[in-house]
């Protein structure tokens, strides 16, 4: 018996023992399958970055962008207008139905003939001896009445007026081209301006690499008595304090990308994985002269109001040939039927018909008057051409300033560049013999700060001043009215 007990028991220790085991391999099979669940799924919602070129850019805001969408609408209206201007020579027709209901009865009253042959006794030649008898009849109040008109006029304003819409078309697309070109020009600035701040994160965290590993050797030489407490203590401030630069650094990307996103339109948390750009930053050789002569020439807001000068002259003619005589031609049908309720719409006879074609030649004498409506209107696109002519002239000259800067401005920016290239170099060497020198105790932890600060610096300002090269040739670009890449491309080469 108590053997038996005794096998019983053990066989209930076998059998909890394995029962604890598989739970032992269980739970921690589950917790690895919802690990690897819930990292899929993040995997899942968590979208990929879009592999993004800058031509890529400009391709995407160029099809999707809002504010360039209602200059290509603008310009649909004016090309339809161009095209369809001959539709002022279309006659204009009218039918109208009218009915006429009096509000009081009217009646009619006069003396009908009688041929006397026909009531005296004896005979009589016929149509030899009339006389009259008095009549009185109430009228039908109501009446219908159909018009048809046709009426077109002609004037030489009209043939003038089909050229101005073919002009106003063609500022249109001067405009949208400008709009078109701008929205580039902001792209690929965004475009650089995000490069400069992936390099400036970049560099950030560099600096945070070779902080962490000052910390290391701080610490070791802390612990072998090389170094005092203080030297850790500096070299684990400067650590934490970058955390939050880096931080800062990665939310203002973030958001640029989200300004980014909407010029492409695009959602806003859209990531980028932006393509790096070519490290060559040789100058390129510029002439003036040529610069401002190609800017007079192509520039779009010197187009765009060439154009405008166009219009109005256009307009003035037209106001002009408005005061020469004009041709209308006009033919109109009318039928009445009396007593519409009584007699059959549908018999010919029971419609009266009258109608007239017209030919009228005219001239408004009022407008010749110099204080007349008209003659004010000449006179003040006189006033607005002048003050366009003087406004064309302006931006020539505000042109010729605006590329001269622009020149200076790279010729300066690439001086600087080369002098900060230097100053990234001996930057690189102050720090790297610092560090040696802080490893071998000859140092402290202040200077190989200094000196790492100095080359975090300079390698910034040189960024910058790259990137500030580069977005004055995308400037200058837009000035002088050339194809974006037409200067900027030959950077790369």
């Amino acid at each position: 018996m108590i053997k038996k007990r005794l096998i019983k028991k053990s066989a209930g220790l076998r059998r909890s023992k394995r029962i604890k085991l598989a739970g032992a391999l269980v739970v921690p099979f589950c917790l690895m399958l919802i690990v690897l669940v819930s990292a899929k799924l993040q995997a899942q919602e968590t979208p990929l970055p879009v592999l993004l070129s800058a031509d890529e850019a400009v391709r995407l805001a160029l099809q999707n962008n809002l504010s360039l969408e209602s200059a290509r609408i603008g310009l649909d209206t004016k090309r339809r207008a161009s095209e369809f201007s001959w539709n002022q020579f279309i006659p204009q027709v009218m039918v109208s139905g009218t009915l006429n209901v009096d509000n009081e009865a009217r009646t009619a009253s006069g003396l009908f003939p009688v041929d006397l042959a026909q009531v005296f006794p004896f005979p009589v030649p016929a149509n030899t001896l009339f006389g009259v008898v008095p009549y009185s009849t109430t009228l039908s109040q109501s009446q219908v009445v159909g018009n048809i008109s046709v009426s077109m006029n002609l004037s030489a304003a009209m043939f003038e007026n089909m050229n101005r819409l073919r002009i106003e078309y063609e500022s249109g697309l001067i405009n949208y081209e400008k709009a078109k070109a701008q929205l580039e020009r902001d792209v690929r600035k965004a475009y650089h301006n995000m490069l400069l701040l992936q390099e400036n994160i970049a560099v950030l965290r560099g600096t945070f690499t070779n902080v962490e590993r000052q910390v290391q050797i701080a610490q070791a030489n802390y612990n072998a008595g090389l170094a005092p407490e203080l030297t850790l203590l500096q070299a684990r401030v400067s650590l934490e304090n970058l955390r939050p630069a880096i931080e800062q650094a990665e939310n203002g990307m973030r958001l640029y990308m989200a300004q980014f996103a909407f010029y492409l339109g695009m959602e806003y948390d859209t990531r980028f994985q932006l393509a790096p750009l070519s490290e060559n930053f040789d100058f390129i050789s510029l002439d003036v002269a040529e610069m401002i002569s190609q800017a007079a020439r192509g520039r779009p807001d010197i187009q765009e109001l060439r154009h405008t000068i166009l219009m109005i002259e256009s307009a003035r003619k037209m106001q002009t040939l408005a005061l020469t005589p004009f041709l209308r031609l006009s033919w109109s049908s009318m039928s009445t039927n009396i007593d519409p309720w009584k007699k059959n719409w549908f018999e010919y006879d029971n419609w009266m018909r009258s109608g007239a074609f017209q030919i009228t030649l005219g001239v408004n004498l009022h407008s010749f008057l110099p204080w007349s409506t008209d003659t004010q209107s000449i006179r003040n696109l006189d006033d607005q051409l002048r003050t366009a002519t003087i406004g064309l002239a302006q931006m020539i000259r505000g042109t010729e300033i605006e590329v001269y800067n622009i020149v200076l401005s790279l010729e300066r920016t690439y001086t600087n560049t080369q002098a900060l290239a230097q100053t990234v170099s001996l930057a690189e060497q102050a720090y790297r013999l610092t560090e040696q020198a802080y490893r071998a105790g000859l140092q402290d932890y202040f200077q190989v700060q200094n000196a790492e600060q100095s080359l975090h610096q300079a390698r910034v300002q040189l960024l910058e001043q790259q990137f500030t090269y580069l977005n004055g040739l995308i400037d200058l670009e837009y000035a002088v009215g050339v194809p974006f890449g037409t200067l900027s491309g030959r950077r790369d080469q």
